[in-house]
């Protein structure tokens, strides 16, 4: 998981060269950290706060529709930090034999088309009642099946409309932008969608399954940080929109500043999916209020304060989730713990197996008879 760290070099130098250039750059004043750093935990908090409400409309639509999507099991959770440690170590190595450059410019290609989609799906709405009534709504269905003997697969099956037209043009903007230029705006529009949509899309069922997620995560960004160089040389040689930066130097050299602050996606997104899962989980009770997503959104802002303090006194790169997951897993715990809601908390699933579905039904059968 990415983490914070204090420096990230410019877009088109290699490490040798950072040193070199870093003489010349303009040193962060304390104004500028304060408000690189503010805007970076704002930037933060923002996904996961709509992220977390959006995922409960998105919850809802699959109840509605009797959609049972496919979701992390324990085993899943368990295995994940061992698939993402072989990524990043994989990437190293890339990184390490092959000139980054050229890396860079697939990987480029590939986010490219990705933050378009990811941007067209939050902005839908928005642009939308933008949209001269001059251009009319028509809407569209692009429907590709494939034949067989048991009947037609749907290949693709996509609804749109001119005005779903009018998004992407207007999202594509924004991606030539940030394919020319690579400017840190562009790549902060970028990230901030993909961050919305993961915290709303990536559901993980149920507590437990989240509780062996962030723990193992916990774990791996511990070693990759303290342990080995590798998450840093990553996270500073990775040209793609998955991370947050914002200049230290903006209040001295403006919209061309390149002395950056950094947080990784993964310290939004991975706290973000577990407080918005509370969200759920806070409707479920039918109390009319969202007490542990509230205490539990407020623990990750403590904890991610707690990190960039802790970075400045050891003048080293934290890996945010050692911060992170403490907070976000013992607050809420603790909190049901003394509102006696723990046995509830950990029965609560999002979309609850057939047979604990037809428990459910036996245990209510049970006490209508009584």
């Amino acid at each position: 998981m990415a983490d914070v760290v204090k420096e990230v070099v410019g877009h088109d130098e290699n490490l040798t060269e950072s040193v070199i250039n870093s003489t010349t750059r303009i040193p962060a004043t304390a104004e500028g950290m304060a408000v690189a750093y503010g805007s970076l935990v704002i930037m933060a908090l923002l996904p996961i706060f709509f992220g977390s409400f959006r995922s409960v409309k998105h919850h809802k639509e699959q109840k509605e529709s009797g959609e049972k999507p496919e979701t992390m099991s324990h085993k899943d959770a368990a295995m994940f930090p061992i698939i993402a440690s072989a990524a990043l170590f994989g990437l190293y190595i890339f990184f390490q034999i092959f000139s980054k450059e050229y890396i860079n410019l697939l990987l480029t290609g590939y986010f490219f088309f990705l933050g378009i989609l990811a941007l067209c799906h939050l902005m839908s709405p928005v642009i939308s009642s933008l949209v001269p009534a001059a251009i009319p709504n028509i809407p569209f269905h692009l429907h590709f099946t494939q034949g067989g003997p048991d009947g037609d697969d749907d290949l693709i099956n996509y609804r749109f409309s001119s005005h779903d037209v009018v998004c992407l043009v207007c999202c594509s903007v924004v991606g030539a932008w940030y394919l020319i230029k690579k400017h840190w705006i562009a790549n902060n529009l970028f990230g901030i969608a993909f961050a919305i949509n993961g915290v709303e899309l990536l559901h993980l069922n149920n507590v437990v399954t989240g509780c062996i997620l962030l723990c193992g995560l916990f774990v791996y960004d511990v070693f990759w940080v303290f342990g080995t160089n590798v998450m840093v040389t990553v996270a500073k040689s990775f040209e793609a929109p998955i991370k947050l930066v914002f200049p230290q130097d903006l209040l001295e050299q403006g919209l061309s500043a390149n002395n950056f602050a950094m947080l990784g996606l993964g310290d939004i997104v991975i706290p973000g999916i577990f407080i918005a899962l509370l969200l759920r989980f806070d409707n479920s009770l039918k109390r009319n209020s969202n007490t542990y997503f509230y205490v539990t959104f407020l623990a990750y802002f403590m904890g991610l304060m707690a990190t960039i303090f802790v970075m400045h006194v050891f003048k080293h790169a934290q890996p945010a989730l050692l911060y992170l997951v403490p907070a976000c897993l013992g607050t809420p715990l603790l909190l049901a713990l003394l509102r006696g809601d723990i046995k509830a908390m950990f029965q609560y699933e999002d979309h609850p197996s057939e047979k604990a579905a037809e428990t459910t039904g036996s245990k209510t059968d049970v006490k209508k008879e009584k």
